[in-house]
């Protein structure tokens, strides 16, 4: 066999332009994710007018709060083996399509318990998304790019979380609360029967299970017609991390790569920075207007300067750019040590309002880019056979980081501590999560892209 028909995969995609069809995949994600975004996000916007037509106090909407956080825990965690064992396109499928549906029910609650079952129903669909979403995408990236694309699909969860906050706005005096999750719910029904004809599956995924070649040849062929003459296929991975697959069929599940003893100490160290990250973000995003307005602004003063914490997330793609440069793991610890800092010096900024304006601005910049980048360092961490796992595992167990970080601020206040000491115990968990980085560093040493001979970037054979 001459070296002209056996293609490298990854050597494939990194000796390509970036193509049309790759372009789609990442469209296409950064549509589920945007979606997945909005109907996350859908149930703060329309909490007031269930208080005004069913007639409840606002702790009874804790539990339909919380629901789709538990949700998207347990859909993320049993997502992610999942699509390793069954491929990504099946559960992204799925996945979009049961969270649209889940969210079209939904609106025809009859009763806070109903809609706390649907959005619990609903989180499962967001949680198994998502993290497929990133898998695919991050899959038919150059090494070079991977961690800029990666990034730049996920800002879409924001920008839908945000654009759900405007249509919420325009939608509900016309047409009722009800309308919302009913767009919710069509939008991603009709993205499904895109994806059915526009989603590839992974053509990592099919030559790690062995699967039809004519298949990969196919779905390569589209990217340059050069595959078209290839006769067999082989696999390495992120060549930072120097893990190499070229064998087909492994048998190792994704749960047991991602538990391994070659991978353990990395996952732990993606879980607890993960966490740490969604600690400090629910809990500036759920408590920072309460505690504003206490520490002597006017509501509408808090509301405006909370309001500038979400805005930083498209940071995320210079922060992607300098991880496809650079060592990912450095660049997002020192990501998370400013964002320490910045959270510190909220506390100390109350009476000046401009300077509390830059300061929360700065500290959702750093904080929002954090944790966008941190899908993409553990896409490239993870080889084929549990990338899917890895990935959603970080995200499903990150998730109770959110419901820690409000339980952690109710904590604080009750116990009745100062503005100040709150921001810099709030500011605690970003510490850790760069430690943690640092950590993963030293126990899986990562080489940038200027280490890494050029040979290994070509067509492999």
């Amino acid at each position: 066999m001459s070296d002209k028909q056996c293609i490298n995969i990854q050597g494939f995609l990194n000796g390509h332009p970036f193509s049309t069809f790759q372009w789609i995949i990442f469209a296409l994600g950064f549509v589920i994710v945007l979606l997945d975004g909005f109907d996350t996000a859908a149930i703060g916007y329309i909490a007031p007018s269930l208080l005004k037509e069913w007639g409840i106090s606002k702790p009874d909407l804790a539990p339909v709060l919380s629901a789709a956080l538990f949700g998207l825990a347990a859909g993320a965690l049993a997502a992610g083996p999942l699509a390793d064992r069954f491929g990504r396109k099946r559960v992204l499928i799925a996945s979009v399509g049961f969270f649209g549906i889940a969210s079209l029910v939904s609106a025809y609650a009859a009763s806070l318990d109903q809609l706390t079952l649907l959005r619990f129903a609903t989180g499962l669909g967001l949680g198994a998304a998502m993290p497929n979403a990133i898998t695919l995408m991050s899959e038919y990236c150059p090494d070079r790019r991977r961690a800029m694309l990666t990034n730049a699909m996920f800002c879409g969860f924001p920008l839908g979380a945000a654009l759900g906050g405007f249509v919420a706005a325009w939608m509900i005096p016309l047409w009722g609360w009800r309308s919302v999750l009913i767009l919710g719910g069509v939008l991603p029904i009709g993205l499904t029967v895109l994806l059915l004809f526009l989603l590839p599956e992974s053509v990592r995924y099919l030559v790690s299970k062995g699967l039809s070649m004519d298949a990969v040849r196919a779905i390569l062929s589209k990217i340059s017609p050069t595959a078209q003459h290839a006769t067999s296929f082989v696999m390495s991975e992120d060549v930072r991390h120097q893990v190499h697959e070229t064998t087909p069929g492994k048998t190792r599940s994704g749960v047991s790569l991602v538990l391994s003893r070659g991978y353990i100490a990395g996952s732990l160290a993606l879980w607890v920075a993960y966490f740490m990250g969604l600690v400090m973000f629910y809990a500036l995003v759920n408590w920072m207007p309460v505690l504003l307005k206490d520490a002597g602004l006017d509501p509408k003063q808090a509301t405006l300067v909370s309001a500038l914490f979400p805005l930083g997330g498209i940071g995320a793609i210079v922060f992607g750019w300098l991880m496809d440069r650079f060592n990912g793991n450095r660049i997002i610890s020192v990501g998370y040590l400013l964002s320490a800092v910045a959270i510190g010096c909220i506390g100390q900024a109350a009476g000046h309002l401009g300077l509390l304006m830059a300061v929360v601005f700065l500290a959702g910049v750093m904080v929002n880019t954090s944790q966008v980048s941190m899908p993409s360092l553990a896409a490239a961490f993870y080889p084929t056979r549990g990338r899917a796992t890895g990935v959603a595992w970080m995200l499903g167990i990150g998730r109770f980081g959110g419901i820690a970080g409000s339980f952690l601020v109710a904590e604080l206040t009750r116990r009745q501590l100062g503005f100040d000491q709150i921001f810099l115990l709030i500011a605690v968990p970003g510490l850790i999560a760069a430690v943690a980085l640092l950590a993963k560093q030293f126990c899986h040493p990562e080489r940038t892209m200027a280490a890494v001979p050029e040979e290994a970037l070509g067509l492999g054979h």
